[in-house]
């Protein structure tokens, strides 16, 4: 599986769900603070239109929220 990064906060009980599920099926992830990091966050709005966490993604698909089955699919994608 390919690596994912995962635009993520602190406070946020559903990026602890998706990171720890990740972790579980193997998954490797790159995370991503967007309150600490102000330019990622932007360009994770202008990229999803949206400014909800967790947004997973690799090479330009995003999955926003914790779903496990889409995560695994964007995941697995070749």
């Amino acid at each position: 599986m390919a690596t994912v990064t995962i635009y993520s906060t602190v406070t946020c009980p559903w990026c602890d769900k998706a990171k720890e599920w990740m972790a579980s099926e193997g998954i490797a992830y790159e995370e991503i603070d967007v309150t600490t990091d102000s330019e990622k966050q932007q360009e994770l709005i202008a990229l999803t239109q949206q400014r909800t966490v967790p947004v997973i993604a690799r090479d330009g698909e995003f999955v926003v929220g914790f779903d496990p089955a889409k995560i695994r699919a964007l995941a697995s994608a070749s």
